[in-house]
């Protein structure tokens, strides 16, 4: 499993200034196109989302009052609530507001045809499938990973992918209010 700690990710802007991204993982990694990828956005402006075709993503609100993304013709959806996932076509124009000020979401993408992905809020001890990928995001309390026992809290986390060794060993809390986002990202067969 490969740690991460969102504030000592690189943040790099986004080209229409709204918001800037720190990216947890993208895979394969050095790749010029990615299978998956995992990142944190901080959006700080109304404005477009920039359209990925062919990428499914699936967008979850980690802090702030919200956003409101809407696609002409197919959506109007205000993500509200902190740890409720919402997933979309990339295929898709999209804009966003911020009703209440500036948040951060967790951004998960997979190339469709490729990969599928599930996002969930989870409260307790989670383990990897064999043959997938992932991404376990601390929301609260504290968590231990790993075969060393890696311990995390807010902000923190781990990922995996589908050669590395994380099946079977599961990621846990350690405190009573834990809670954590558990990324699956399954092949497609």
């Amino acid at each position: 499993m490969h740690p991460f700690d969102v504030e000592t990710l690189t943040a790099g802007r986004w080209r229409n200034g709204g918001g800037a991204t720190r990216e947890i993982v993208s895979w394969p990694v050095g790749a010029e196109g990615f299978a998956w990828r995992a990142s944190v956005a901080d959006i700080d402006r109304d404005g477009p989302f920039s359209a990925f075709p062919g990428v499914d993503r699936t967008l979850t609100l980690l802090a702030g009052d919200g956003v409101r993304l809407t696609s002409p013709g197919a959506f109007d959806r205000l993500l509200d609530q902190v740890g409720e996932p919402f997933g979309f076509s990339g295929d898709l124009a999209l804009s966003a507001e911020l009703p209440g000020g500036a948040c951060r979401v967790l951004n998960l993408m997979v190339r469709r045809g490729s990969r599928t992905a599930r996002v969930e809020r989870v409260t307790g001890a989670v383990t990897p499938a064999a043959g997938h990928a992932g991404v376990l995001y601390v929301l609260r309390g504290r968590w231990r990973a790993g075969a060393d026992g890696r311990l995390m809290t807010g902000g923190q986390g781990v990922w995996w992918d589908a050669d590395d060794e994380a099946p079977g060993r599961a990621v846990a809390p350690l405190s009573p209010d834990a809670a954590a986002l558990w990324a699956d990202v399954a092949p497609v067969r």
